[in-house]
């Protein structure tokens, strides 16, 4: 596998609905059918490592590049980051030990308030994730809100976060900037957790999906004005539902300024 996604690779593109699940919530989680066989030998070979290899984890275990290539995942890759995508170099082997306690609440990436989709935290999970095993915690639409790491860190459990606690072989495609952590592992098995980084090359001049303009605005008008968590000051979600239609509009290419107000005639 090389790092530049090509465009000969066979591709299943996501829907409307699923790029705008992931430009609302901030993450997209797909359960691709792979081979029997290939999450039981990814974890085998993962034990067998003398130490964890970092950056190196594709030489240590090449059925890994398997996962990457799955016709759900280039397309889901295409559609976020676009056609000429391209896999970091930056990736690793993230455990959860037995009895390891929680990690702080961060954002990876340096959210620089552009509100586009420049790269994705890209998580696989080779075998079952139960809550008890200290899942990776996500706070869905937190990748539209910025806060210093210090502060986060100080923050225990939210309203509606949401638990990755998955079947293996799950594939959860992230926006760098969403809030994110570990939780404690209270069994006797150590909880491994795959990360890779996919950065988009140019901005999107076109949709990189499956997308159908001419049906398309009953989802829009749903999604873009969708409410996570708690009913709280109406400047809050309007703000967000702005900024929910300003990346929509930049995925579709249109890089123009939303003008202020605008998700008011989308949603009257």
């Amino acid at each position: 596998m090389t790092d530049t996604a090509t465009a000969t690779t066979p591709a299943t593109l996501l829907s409307d609905d699923q790029l705008l699940q992931f430009i609302v919530h901030g993450y997209l989680r797909l359960n691709p059918t792979y081979p029997a066989g290939l999450h039981a030998d990814i974890c085998r070979r993962l034990e067998a490592l003398p130490h964890n290899p970092g950056n190196a984890i594709l030489d240590a275990v090449p059925p890994l590049q398997q996962i990457w290539q799955h016709p759900e995942v280039v397309g889901a890759l295409r559609g976020l980051v676009g056609d000429d995508y391209r896999m970091h170099g930056h990736r690793h082997w993230h455990t959860r030990p037995p009895h390891a306690g929680s990690q702080g609440w961060h954002q990876d990436g340096t959210n620089v308030r552009h509100h586009q989709t420049w790269s994705l935290l890209a998580m696989y999970y080779p075998h079952d994730v139960s809550l008890e095993m200290g899942p990776t915690m996500v706070m869905p639409g937190t990748h539209l809100r910025n806060a210093p790491t210090d502060r986060l860190a100080s923050y225990a459990n939210f309203t509606h976060q949401v638990a990755l606690a998955v079947p293996a072989g799950t594939v959860v495609l992230a926006h760098y900037d969403i809030w994110h952590a570990g939780s404690a592992n209270r069994t006797e098995q150590t909880r491994s957790m795959l990360k890779f980084v996919f950065d988009r090359q140019s901005e999107p001049t076109a949709p990189t999906w499956d997308h159908h303009p001419e049906t398309v605005s009953p989802t829009l008008k749903s999604r873009v004005s969708e409410q996570i968590g708690g009913y709280g000051y109406c400047s809050d979600y309007y703000k967000e539902w702005e900024l929910r239609l300003h990346m929509w509009r930049w995925h579709l290419g249109d890089h123009s300024a939303v003008p202020p107000g605008h998700f008011k005639d989308l949603l009257a």
